[in-house]
């Protein structure tokens, strides 16, 4: 049998990943979903404050995180992200801040004007992909400055993948010193025109980064929409980490709305808890990802 055809035949088992703890991701609100489309879709900077509060109870230990403005559009204000990261660090102690640097609440280096809050991590798109209306641009020279800024103040990257190319794209980054560490890539499946939820290319992302980066790097996957359970179950299997949350996703299956974060969260916990996986608390979500801890 040749290695690509071994490669694509290979299969996870729960006993390979068990006792492994497993981060869960929160991403409370993104840029797109309205109240209209779920009324529990946090808005505010105290909306999103409560609804994380009750996912971190819950066990999330990341929060992603956008801002938006009053009439529901999303927003890149720094001073939204300030107050959001209070809240957040006030009433989760140790849950780890991660600020959306996404092209959909900004344009140019405005994307990238909370870094100097210096949050624990921010999410790094090192490609440019479609998107079901529109290019999602992320030009080199901008790609380099978002880095460049995350560096300068600290900031852990989380590298969205959206195409295989931009895993690839994060190791160059790493060689010429870019990515501090080992990079941490969020493999991100179920975008229409983008990468699309297959079980033999999520297999081989998985290859890839042990390829690249080592068999014990870290990385966690995102599914969109009704996707968002598939790729939970694949990643939790797999031995990665987990995003949930209504930022991809608003309902817990066809018929029902997602009540809350916290209930996407829960639902991820209890695949962990069938596939034998402790949740990872905060510390230990820091010490996965080489974050500093807190006081």
């Amino acid at each position: 049998m040749s290695a690509y055809k071994a490669l694509m035949r290979r299969s996870f088992s729960m006993s390979d990943v068990r006792g492994k703890p497993c981060i869960i991701c929160v991403a409370i609100t993104g840029s797109l979903p309205r109240k209209a489309n779920n009324p529990a879709v946090p808005i505010t900077v105290e909306e999103q404050v409560e609804s994380t509060h009750e996912a971190f109870e819950a066990g999330a230990s990341i929060c992603h995180a956008h801002v938006r403005n009053d009439d529901e559009t999303p927003s890149s204000d720094p001073e939204k992200f300030a107050r959001l990261k209070e809240g957040v660090e006030k009433h989760c102690p140790g849950m780890i801040v991660q600020l959306s640097t996404g092209g959909r609440s900004g344009a140019g280096r405005e994307r990238g004007g909370m870094l100097p809050l210096a949050p624990d991590m921010a999410s790094l798109s090192v490609g440019s992909n479609n998107f079901p209306t529109r290019v999602y641009e992320n030009p080199p020279d901008l790609v380099d400055w978002l880095a460049s800024e995350m560096l300068k103040h600290d900031i852990k990257p989380e590298v969205e993948a959206f195409d295989l190319s931009h895993i690839y794209h994060a190791k160059l980054m790493a060689e010429r010193g870019q990515l501090e560490g080992t990079p941490y890539v969020q493999f991100v499946m179920g975008v229409k025109n983008a990468m699309p939820v297959e079980r033999r290319v999520f297999d081989f992302y998985v290859e890839t980064m042990a390829h690249l980066f080592g068999e014990n790097a870290p990385w966690c996957a995102a599914g969109i929409g009704a996707q968002q359970i598939t790729l939970n179950e694949w990643a939790i299997s797999a031995g990665g980490h987990a995003r949930t949350g209504l930022e991809d996703n608003v309902r817990l299956d066809r018929e029902c709305l997602a009540p809350s974060n916290a209930a996407l969260v829960q639902r991820a916990v209890e695949i962990c808890e069938r596939v034998g996986r402790p949740v990872a608390n905060a510390a230990q979500a820091r010490a996965i990802l080489g974050l500093r801890p807190t006081v």
